[in-house]
């Protein structure tokens, strides 16, 4: 009898903590190739909870936001998504040159939600340099220090990493893509951050739109090249290399100034990119069709797991932008059509993913229940078998 329950609680024992590593070796920043942002610049979008059942609907892991809002790290919690929260330009000034604004700012946003929400990311910054304000600039670098040194004093710094997201305005020339470095006015910036990123081993990050470039310059660019369909593409004689896509190109425009700048093998993550799918009257390309094409097709890349032609060992990791339609953006038309999502979580167009419906949410909430249930059940029967 006595070796009956011996061998139970064995058996109860080695699934509990079969169960317990399955959880701790799931860190990293980034699991997979795909992710998603989540933008909130909406009056009518899907509460943070709802939007949580959506996102593992889809089987979205990644994920990033602009900001963080408490609401949102609240029903994160106990998901299992990885989430990446944002530090916005408006903080920059104030975390550069108050290191305890920073330390309260990381133990109030970060430290307070984990382990249970998983903060995986912090993007100091969004688009920084190459827009213009030096003073923000200039303070970039210093609020990513004292960012970081807060999560160090905290032992989080391998947990969470420390990025800021760049546009295509940091670079002087991106065509062909061997020829990319740096702007004059943004290297002063930039070499100094690099080479802090350089030694927190943080990548690069790029925020890369070929819907955009083509919308600027319809004449000169082949849609069928933005968008991923069969085409001549372009060749780039410096290096030999041939580009069939454009976002292809330009991650390895970026890969060409790291690597003038110093910095060969950083590597370069793509923290946004996406089509429009409505747009002005100067946005012609901005159509539903074009927009599940590019989509679509992104999502086949990235499942292939692949680097690009210049880096084909770096695995390509893109977070798409974005989750929903937001209605409250401003600017152009098409800043409110990037979403892969309705306000109502029915889908915009199909690129794989299913419209969020009652009966899945029923069934989500269920599993997780029964999750739940299964491992206090584990952990009860350990502790009685313990007892006897």
């Amino acid at each position: 009898m006595r070796s009956s329950k011996s061998l139970l609680l064995n058996f109860f024992l080695f699934v509990f903590f079969i169960n317990l590593i399955e959880f701790r070796v799931e860190g990293g920043a980034f699991v997979g190739t795909y992710g998603i942002n989540y933008g909130r610049i909406a009056d009518n979008i899907p509460s943070p909870d709802k939007v949580v059942l959506l996102l593992k609907q889809a089987k979205i892991r990644n994920v990033r936001i602009y900001d963080a809002d408490h609401t949102v790290l609240e029903a994160f919690s106990g998901t299992g998504l990885d989430l990446v929260i944002g530090l916005p330009n408006g903080f920059l000034k104030e975390m550069s040159s108050n290191s305890d604004h920073a330390f309260t700012w990381v133990k109030d946003n970060v430290q307070s939600f984990l382990p249970k929400t998983r903060i995986r990311g912090i993007a100091i910054g969004n688009e920084v340099l190459g827009g213009g304000d030096s003073e923000l600039s200039g303070a970039l670098l210093g609020a990513a220090k004292n960012v970081y040194n807060a999560l160090k004093k905290m032992n989080l710094e391998e947990t969470v990493q420390i990025t800021t997201a760049h546009s295509q305005a940091v670079f002087a020339d991106s065509y062909p893509p061997s020829s990319c470095v740096f702007k004059e006015n943004v290297v002063q910036f930039m070499k100094p951050l690099l080479e802090f990123f350089h030694q927190i081993g943080s990548p690069f990050c790029l925020n890369a739109y070929p819907f955009l470039a083509y919308t600027y310059n319809p004449k000169e660019i082949d849609i069928n090249y933005a968008l991923f369909k069969p085409t001549e593409g372009i060749y780039d004689p410096k290096t030999d290399l041939h580009y069939d896509n454009m976002l292809d190109a330009q991650i390895d425009a970026a890969y060409m100034a790291l690597q003038n700048a110093g910095f060969k093998k950083m590597e370069v993550m793509i923290t946004e990119t996406g089509w429009a799918s409505k747009g002005d009257s100067d946005e012609p390309a901005a159509t539903p069709e074009n927009a599940r094409t590019y989509n679509y097709n992104l999502r086949k890349r990235l499942a292939k797991k692949k680097g690009t032609p210049l880096r084909p060992k770096m695995v390509l990791k893109a977070y798409i932008f974005a989750l929903f339609n937001e209605n409250s953006k401003p600017g152009k038309s098409s800043e409110t059509h990037f979403g892969l999502f309705k306000p109502d979580g029915t889908i915009s167009y199909d690129i794989g993913f299913n419209s969020l419906k009652s009966d899945a949410t029923k069934s989500l909430i269920s599993s997780s229940k029964a999750a739940r249930y299964y491992a206090a059940l584990v952990i009860f029967v350990s502790i009685v078998l313990l007892m006897i």
